[in-house]
């Protein structure tokens, strides 16, 4: 009775802000690709990778060339997603490592919280919990209280299983565990030698069906299996593909097509089958939707959690971007971005606005005819005016900080402003200053720092103001540190 009570709500506060063909709440799709890069679709401008349905989304709504993750890593940008805010108000910051990844630890009592750091490393850095707190309200959460049916498939690396989605807001939950990456890409999904019994156990809700079957697929029946099951009623799903994070498996036959095939920059076969095996997903995703009629009630939003991963051109190449996944530079944090909107967003646009992570939450709260939850989603913003023709939104910048030293990659503690088309990188160890203007040079290739001191002056006080402001956890100088460690 309640759920049926607030979906009636939902759909008068609908009517009165969408032109969507019907006159119940929109359903919300997210899909959320693992470490793929701003140039890996055909619609971005790749001319290896082949991606029609994603060009598809592309064609009939918004892509957005100026688009951020909140991270260069995964876990603080997912964090991001599921709450509105930044990481450093959630307290992930950095990557989170599963159970496997602990030895013997397990799951302790409480996230930790002393400083931690080695000899060879110049400062303490604050620690990363082992999951997200409890105490973040989700957008899941909202929807679900709001009378939607919330379902997550994929990649979650949010925590331990009494963190995991479905204690989280989402009613099911195909997938999401502690895993930063699988096992194995082919069903059943695990690792029989693994040294930890997760590994050995395969991939949480997801139990092998078909031997050999590949994992996005997998993914992709289970996306359809929700929406038939719910086509009546409104339901958000976040479809969060492991793919197209290592290990770099693919399906032979398909792999087979690139071998030869032509490209100046990416040249990974395997890769590309990935990459492949994602629109293969958003195809069958779409097709579903078309079948049940539910196309134009529907918004969909594909972006990446960080870029790619570029090591030398390895597995992907990010050109013309600098960099990759890891690091500060626009290859580490600059990622696709669709939103398709029918009656909203207008289609076939480019739009050059920078958005970023925190702007999904607010968006979809929009597309359920929601009020906004300021004091919840107070980093990210409404797309809505931007997708309706607007051109710009009330933020002139966008901010990230990472207080951590990471081997892979070789990433050190740094924070970075964007402001209009200056983009400023503080690090830390070793201190220094990087000035950039995309605007004129967006593979960052000319440090402007000493030729722009004003400019460095101002952005350095608008950084420092904003890490204030979040209370970002910034390091501390290592009292055992010795320059001479190896």
């Amino acid at each position: 009775m309640l759920k049926t009570l607030a979906i009636s709500l939902i759909a008068l506060a609908c009517a009165l802000t969408t032109s969507l063909s019907s006159d119940r709440p929109p359903n919300v799709i997210v899909i959320l690709v693992d470490d793929l890069g701003w140039m890996d679709l055909s619609c971005q401008g790749s001319d290896f990778y082949r991606t029609p349905s994603v060009d598809r989304l592309a064609t009939e709504g918004m892509r957005f060339t100026n688009a951020y993750a909140a991270c260069a890593v995964c876990s603080p940008t997912r964090a991001a997603v599921q709450t509105g805010r930044y990481p450093h108000r959630v307290g992930v910051t950095d990557w989170i490592r599963s159970l496997f990844q602990r030895g013997n630890l397990g799951t302790p009592d409480a996230n930790p919280t002393e400083y931690v750091g080695s000899k060879k490393q110049k400062l303490l850095c604050p620690p990363n919990p082992y999951w997200m707190e409890s105490e973040e309200r989700t957008i899941a959460e909202v929807l679900d209280e709001a009378g939607y049916h919330t379902g997550y498939i994929g990649k979650w690396h949010l925590g331990d299983e009494p963190w995991f989605p479905e204690h989280q807001g989402y009613e099911k939950n195909k997938g999401g565990c502690d895993y930063g990456q699988p096992p194995s890409y082919f069903d059943p999904f695990n690792n029989p030698k693994g040294k930890h019994e997760t590994i050995r156990n395969g991939i949480h809700n997801l139990p092998g069906r078909k031997q050999g079957e590949y994992l996005t697929h997998r993914e992709a029946d289970e996306a359809e299996a929700m929406i038939r099951e719910w086509k009546d009623e409104p339901f958000y799903l976040q479809v969060s593909h492991y793919a197209v994070h290592t290990p770099i498996q693919a399906i032979p036959e398909v792999a087979a097509k690139y071998e030869d095939a032509p490209g100046d920059h990416q040249k990974n076969a395997k890769y590309a089958a990935m990459v492949e095996s994602v629109d293969d997903s958003t195809r069958q995703i779409l097709a579903t939707l078309e079948e049940l009629r539910l196309e134009k009630d529907t918004l969909v939003i594909f972006t990446s959690d960080n870029g790619g991963l570029d090591n030398n051109s390895n597995p992907t190449d990010n050109a013309p971007l600098r960099s990759g996944k890891g690091y500060a530079y626009e290859g580490g944090i600059r990622v696709p971005f669709i939103v398709r909107w029918p009656g909203v967003a207008k289609a076939g646009q480019v739009s050059q606005v920078p958005v970023i992570s925190t702007d999904l939450y607010p968006t979809c709260l929009a597309a359920a005819g929601l009020p906004p939850h300021p004091a919840q989603h107070r980093d990210g913003l409404d797309l809505r005016p931007v997708l309706e023709g607007g051109k710009s939104l009330d933020r002139d910048a966008l901010f990230w900080h990472y207080p951590h030293y990471n081997s892979h990659p070789s990433s050190v503690p740094s924070s970075v402003i964007r402001a209009g088309d200056w983009k400023l990188i503080e690090t830390f160890d070793p201190e220094g200053i990087e000035l950039y203007h995309l605007g004129s040079d967006l593979s960052e290739t000319t440090n402007l720092a000493e030729r722009e001191p004003e400019k460095v002056k101002e952005l350095r006080a608008r950084l420092e103001s904003w890490r204030d402001e979040v209370d970002a956890e910034m390091m501390e100088p290592n009292p055992d540190y010795d320059p001479s460690a190896k």
